[in-house]
């Protein structure tokens, strides 16, 4: 059994026997993966190899539907794996984190043609046809918080034309599609996702991203000028004046996955604290600094910190998994998001104090895991919005 395995409840490794060796596969690859993730992050260079690898291993195709030819594996499963990949990279986990979603929503929602999605499922499935939503512009900001697109799409006899500027398009060196959020220009216009292929004339991939954390995911701005695409890659577009009914299970699974990513970011380095202080050895003390009760006092405070994580996280993914869950479900998933990304901030924070200027050394991965995992407050939602959500509900106020 992997250590991943066994740092996670029978009832969890039970449900991921749907593919054998799945874990010790994950394992292999995060450890391999981590023997370059230092420097990805140095040369903010794209991890193409490791996208080679998950393909060979048949990970990229967990949460395509079955009937396509994927596996269609639950949401404890995927939050395994990809807490698992993000010990080793968590650039890598999060790319691959968005391709996850990607598919596992279209299954959900079936809005897509039909033809469209087999083909992309096959290429995903045969290759490395990775996709990934591009949403937020320069001058809007995240659509989270509210506006419409100013990229366009026109309609005409040929197609779709879309012109617009989108930002922070994780993973974008490696993408083949890109769902691109945008409204039309008809007299009553209509917003929504249209998918663009990647190798279409127009489309350009700008290299921006120069980021403190997270550094290896390529989140480049994507701009498109009169990009042509087919009529039937229009993904679900509606009039602006009619807002679509949302799955709450879209954002929960969501919520939940990138919570799972965090989660591993900590655990890696919790791992890199308990070897220093077993192989650091004061001459003044002569044993080894994980001897001392101050330390082995903060270490158990990691160590807590990391149990409620990973009982959050994964009790809540079980009982979507089990279809045990409420209307509130994806209110409670943001909950989720919320404890466990700020609990993986402080296990990391924890262990800088503890190894004070060690700790902060380039060499050492543990200034790393701290600028990833920093990023965990910039994904949607964010925290003020979680807060206040939760907040209106308790005062049921709308």
């Amino acid at each position: 059994m992997s250590q991943l395995e066994q740092a996670l409840p029978d009832t969890f490794v039970i449900k991921s026997l749907e593919i054998p060796n799945i874990f010790d596969q994950v394992e292999a690859l995060a450890k391999d993966f981590a023997t370059r993730a230092g420097a990805h992050d140095k040369e903010g260079s794209f991890p193409f190899e490791n996208f080679t690898a998950l393909s060979e291993a048949k990970l990229l195709s967990l949460t395509i539907p079955r009937e396509l030819g994927g596996e269609g594996l639950g949401l404890s499963t995927i939050c395994q794996v990809i807490e698992g990949i993000a010990r080793g990279d968590a650039s890598t986990a999060l790319v691959l984190t968005m391709h996850y979603l990607q598919h596992a929503n279209v299954a959900r929602s079936r809005r897509w043609h039909p033809e469209v999605y087999k083909r992309l499922c096959r290429e995903s499935i045969e290759g490395i046809a990775l996709i990934n939503a591009a949403r937020v512009e320069p001058e809007l900001g995240t659509p989270a918080r509210g506006g419409l697109p100013a990229t366009i799409a026109e309609r005409t006899t040929e197609g779709w034309r879309l012109t617009g500027h989108k930002q922070y398009t994780t993973g974008s060196p490696i993408l083949s599609y890109f769902v691109v959020w945008a409204r039309t220009t008809e007299d009553e216009p209509q917003v929504g996702n249209f998918l663009v292929p990647r190798d279409l004339p127009g489309l350009q991939i700008v290299e921006t991203w120069d980021h403190l954390g997270m550094r290896a995911t390529g989140s480049h701005d994507l701009i498109l000028e009169n990009v042509l695409i087919p009529l039937e890659y229009a993904l679900n577009i509606s009039p602006i004046s009619a807002a679509p009914s949302l799955d709450p299970l879209i954002s929960t699974w969501g919520s939940l996955t990138v919570s799972a990513l965090y989660l591993g970011v900590a655990n890696s380095a919790r791992d890199w604290l308990v070897k220093y202080l077993w192989e650091r050895s004061p001459s003044n003390l002569k044993e080894p600094l994980a001897t001392l009760p101050r330390f082995q006092t903060a270490v158990g405070e990691i160590e807590a910190l990391l149990f409620a994580n990973n009982r959050l996280i994964y009790s809540l993914a079980q009982d979507i998994d089990r279809g045990d869950y409420d209307t509130n479900v994806g209110l409670q998933a943001q909950a989720v998001k919320y404890l466990t990304t700020t609990n993986s901030i402080r296990a990391v924070e924890i262990a800088l104090e503890l190894t004070g200027n060690p700790g902060m050394l380039k060499r050492n991965p543990l200034e790393r895991h701290y600028r990833d995992v920093l990023c965990s407050r910039i994904h949607t939602p964010q925290n003020d919005v979680i807060c206040q959500s939760l907040g209106k509900s308790a005062l049921k106020v709308k």
